[in-house]
């Protein structure tokens, strides 16, 4: 930003003898700069809140959904590959998964990934499929689950607001560096609290929303 300050107080000395009212005005370009923090704000806490959506789809509810299967890896060849690339995921009926191997070959190597991941349900192997039956939660292991999704939001909740720590702490640093009006700072910080706010309530909404279907 200096080597472009530098080039348009040059060029306002060079007109300012035909032009005497023209003036270099350092607010707008000290606003455009902070705008880019602001916007690199927004994009951490939506990475966040994405995160926290993703982390929350595969906690295991009691109800059968095909993201609590996400992290397994099955051994395919040779490499580890995601199970949803080795197989047809459905779910037939609220308390079920069906995976269908595309290779029958490779179904007892989904079995003994789905044996060895932390996902805590027993595959049932037929031969030609493999069925994992959700069991009911018991009420201590609902309490156990709200409190990891308790954790799991409080922890989003923390990296929303350094991003809005760290942005104010550009934003303030940019008054001696850039010479940027102190209102003009006031007002980004105050479009850093929106967004902390909006994303702050997202992530309210989603543990909210959790808890219940827990």
């Amino acid at each position: 930003s200096w080597r472009v300050d530098r080039y348009l107080r040059r060029l306002l000395e060079l007109v300012r003898a035909n032009n005497p009212n023209l003036k270099y005005n350092r607010q707008q370009f000290s606003m455009s700069e902070l705008k880019g923090l602001i916007a690199e704000a927004g994009a951490q806490m939506e990475k966040t809140v994405e995160h926290l959506e993703e982390a929350l789809a595969r906690v295991r509810a009691g109800k059968a959904n095909v993201k609590i299967l996400d992290g397994i890896m099955v051994e395919y060849y040779g490499s580890l590959v995601p199970l949803t690339q080795v197989g047809t995921v459905t779910i037939p009926d609220a308390k079920s998964i069906v995976i269908t191997p595309w290779e029958k070959g490779i179904i007892r190597d989904i079995e003994r990934a789905i044996i060895n991941s932390p996902l805590g349900i027993t595959p049932e192997n037929n031969g030609e499929l493999i069925r994992l039956g959700i069991p009911p939660l018991t009420e201590d292991r609902r309490r156990e689950l709200v409190k990891q999704v308790k954790a799991d939001a409080e922890t989003a909740k923390v990296s929303v607001r350094n991003a809005r720590r760290d942005t104010n702490d550009a934003i303030k640093k940019s008054i001696k560096t850039d010479n940027t009006p102190e209102d003009v700072a006031k007002d980004a910080e105050a479009e850093v609290q929106k967004l902390h706010d909006r994303y702050i309530k997202k992530i309210d909404e989603l543990f909210s929303a959790k808890e219940k279907e827990i």
